[in-house]
């Protein structure tokens, strides 16, 4: 074969992922004013639009061969992905969790697609690995961990939890043969990522017990207390409770300190999932509310809720760094040079991950660019606005949980006829449809309840003051 003639006609076509500097000009001018008309408009676009019928291809687009021009895809973006379904950058998203999508964290996440620097080993990527390990000592400096505990950037909650229950099993030595007669403790409110990591890492035999919660949905510690008493006279090995700090459905957060008490004096590892209530700790009112969140053995913290990132960064924080190791270092012999330069923690030795996204540049530049300051007034803000939220439906009639630990408030209506549960779904979809904002529902107790949750920084107080008026307006006379 004549190699040198065949290479060259690849090169050929190959070159084409190489576009010259007036293509790149003209393909980027026509991304960024697509992006720019789209944040240009955002406080006037709707917060839920339902799908219309159409293609399951967006655009009717598949890949082949032939090039198709940028602004035939934008149209294709635009009609059947950005416009159907919930718009999580608008500040009329109240359901679920929110979080944002601060501008400046696009830049980065472009900034660190074009330079391609791999985040996962410090021989490799020295400044990127730095750069990480700086974001982990900021925010364990901030929950009260020690500068020196191990983290890592995830790719959300869910797998930062999985890394904590790991690394739980490992350091409490649960085996095969101790999993049937293991202890893991926890809520009805826990999270459903935690049921899916105790799962997934092999402890779905463990014995599960629901510590019973109080009136404010938070967990009881003297009912802890009878339960590890209970487990422990018939000769059960209790080694892991997981408590909340903002649980998904009700904001709740566990008495954290007497959880702590309770854990350290029963030889167990305690994980607080704070995934959506971590970050008010930089706010006066959150951090003494979230006091007892330093006492944890791990903690789950994620950036794209509690600093309004995009989607794509959670945070797993492990007070005893080489209990983190030990559950996720690996070596290969391809990997050997890599040995030779260990002035970091590696993320690769402290993650699943070995291949790494370089995530940490989308977390630093809007950091440095704003500094906290903004960010902590944001998350005062939310906290204002649940209270608020909180007093007002009670003056147009609707019934109300407890008061908000944090950003979310659970509330329903029961109307003077009818069964109540329906008339709330009823009224949740009313709100969907009218389209300027999105709630969600939850069941608690066997109760359909409504759920606020105000923690996009889009969201203020005129976006509050609309979704009163629709709820004053539908449930008038009712």
């Amino acid at each position: 074969m004549d190699y040198r003639r065949k290479l060259h006609s690849l090169e050929q076509v190959s070159s084409l992922l190489e576009p010259s500097p007036a293509f790149r000009a003209e393909v980027r001018e026509e991304v960024v004013q697509y992006a720019e008309k789209f944040l240009n408009a955002i406080h006037t676009l709707p917060a839920f639009e339902f799908p219309r019928p159409g293609s399951k291809i967006p655009g009717g687009l598949f890949p082949g061969n032939d090039p198709v021009p940028i602004g035939t895809l934008l149209d294709a973006l635009k009609k059947d992905v950005d416009t159907p379904g919930l718009n999580p950058a608008s500040g009329g998203h109240l359901g679920y969790i929110p979080g944002g999508g601060i501008y400046f964290s696009a830049l980065g996440d472009y900034l660190a697609d074009i330079f391609n620097r791999y985040a996962g080993i410090f021989y490799a990527g020295p400044g990127a690995v730095r750069m990480e390990n700086l974001l982990i000592r900021w925010m364990a400096r901030i929950t009260g961990f020690p500068e020196e505990a191990a983290g890592n950037l995830t790719s959300g909650g869910s797998l930062a939890n999985l890394m904590a229950i790991v690394t739980a099993r490992d350091a409490k030595n649960i085996g095969p043969e101790k999993i049937r007669s293991s202890v893991i403790y926890l809520s009805e409110q826990s999270h459903h990522s935690v049921q899916k990591a105790i799962r997934i890492s092999g402890l779905s035999e463990c014995v599960h017990r629901h510590v019973r919660l109080d009136s404010n949905f938070r967990m009881k510690p003297d009912h802890l207390k009878e339960l590890l008493q209970q487990d422990k006279a018939a000769g059960l090995d209790p080694f892991l409770l997981v408590a909340n700090a903002g649980t998904t459905d009700t904001g709740a957060i566990d008495p954290l300190e007497d959880l702590s008490e309770i854990s350290r004096a029963n030889g167990m590892w305690m994980h607080v999932d704070a995934a959506y209530g971590g970050f008010f700790v930089l706010t006066d009112q959150g951090s003494k509310k979230l006091k007892g969140m330093s006492l944890a053995d791990s903690l789950t913290i994620d950036p794209h809720k509690g600093l309004f990132l995009p989607y794509g960064l959670g945070t797993v924080l492990v007070k005893n760094k080489l209990h983190l190791n030990a559950s996720h270092r690996y070596t290969a012999n391809y990997m050997q040079d890599s040995l030779q330069a260990n002035e970091e923690l590696s993320p690769a030795d402290l993650s699943p991950e070995l291949t790494k996204h370089f995530r940490g540049l989308r977390l630093w530049l809007p950091l440095l660019l704003h500094g906290t300051a903004p960010f902590t007034a944001c998350l005062e803000e939310k906290l204002l606005l649940a209270l608020y939220f909180h007093e007002e439906l009670q003056k147009i009639g609707f019934r109300v949980g407890p008061p908000p630990d944090l950003s979310v408030v659970i509330y329903r209506f029961i109307p003077k006829q009818g069964d109540a549960d329906a008339f709330n779904l009823a009224l949740q979809e009313k709100v969907v449809r009218d389209g300027r904002v999105f709630i969600s529902s939850t069941r608690i107790d066997g109760e359909v309840w409504l759920r606020f949750a105000c923690l996009a920084f889009r969201t203020h107080l005129s976006t509050i003051d609309t979704l009163l008026e629709v709820l004053r307006n539908e449930t008038k006379n009712r």
